[in-house]
């Protein structure tokens, strides 16, 4: 049989780890960056521990630009009482721009959303800005998938909403990769995905990950695990490399969740040292 290679980065680490339960003998070996799902799990764990992260990049983002504070309250406040109208026609809403938190998950993105909210809110590259960072149209499959890739034999029912603490509601605080039901609406490009988003959100999930396959394991398996990364839960990676045989994690803070676009060749060059034995 004919073996290939598997290079998962975030959700494709996810899908990695399904094939590595599903398919083990079709795989030479599996390298993952940044996308160690959890095993054995409730949904409700991942998200009350993200927004733990968020709540930590928040206040390391406002720690180094002070002035943002103010700047971010000034611009809820205007969004709550005005109408603001984004390139798409969509309207700004203040639950909207907290989803700028998006950002901090990347190297580079606490300057950008800096720069970002140093413009006014009237101007276009403000608006193009805000709509460019958290815009959904060009994947919207991620929209509606995003809590079941979570959803390990169990139905996710809105997880982010559920779990949404008052303080990112209502707050200075910023949401990341979190998907909420209120966006079929707000998000024009998204309404049209509201229905099977419901489903979805409902829907009875089969299990995604086998562990007794996983703790059987044969396939080489090397995962880069960033220490500060906000979207996927640390502690619950380095569980689940534990918990699948053969599997060299390789935890950093070094990278953030785009450690791989911007150090690619070193990345990949240490995962493959790790499976093929070179370190």
């Amino acid at each position: 049989m004919e073996r290939w290679s598997l290079l998962g980065q975030s959700f494709g680490g996810f899908c990695s780890v399904t094939y590595l339960s599903l398919f083990p003998d079709s795989l030479r070996e599996a390298l993952i960056t940044g996308g160690l799902p959890p095993l054995v799990r409730p949904i409700d764990d991942v998200y009350e521990r993200t927004y733990e992260r968020m709540r930590e990049r928040t206040g390391h983002f406002l720690a180094r630009y002070h002035d943002d504070l103010e700047r971010l309250r000034t611009l809820f406040r205007e969004l709550d009482e005005g109408d603001v109208r984004l390139p798409s026609g969509d309207r700004l809403t203040s639950r909207r721009l907290r989803q700028l938190g998006n950002m901090l998950g990347m190297s580079d993105g606490p300057d950008r959303l800096h720069y970002l909210l140093e413009r006014p809110v009237d101007s276009p590259g403000f608006l193009h800005g805000v709509e460019g960072a958290v815009n959904f149209g060009h994947s919207p499959i991620y929209s509606v998938l995003q809590e079941a890739c979570y959803a390990d034999g169990t139905r996710t029912s809105w997880a982010a909403q559920r779990l949404l603490p008052e303080d990112f509601a209502t707050g200075d605080l910023l949401t990341a990769e979190h998907v909420f039901p209120w966006m079929f609406e707000e998000y024009g490009w998204l309404r049209p995905l509201r229905e099977c988003a419901e489903i979805l959100a409902g829907r009875d999930w089969p299990k995604l990950y086998d562990p007794d396959v996983l703790a059987q394991n044969e396939v080489p398996v090397a995962a880069a695990v960033y220490l500060d990364d906000p979207y996927v839960v640390q502690d619950l990676s380095l569980e689940t490399a534990a918990a699948i045989k053969g599997c060299r994690p390789w935890a950093t803070n070094e990278y953030l969740h785009n450690g791989l676009r911007v150090a690619g060749g070193r990345i990949l060059g240490r995962l493959l040292d790790l499976t093929r034995g070179r370190a």
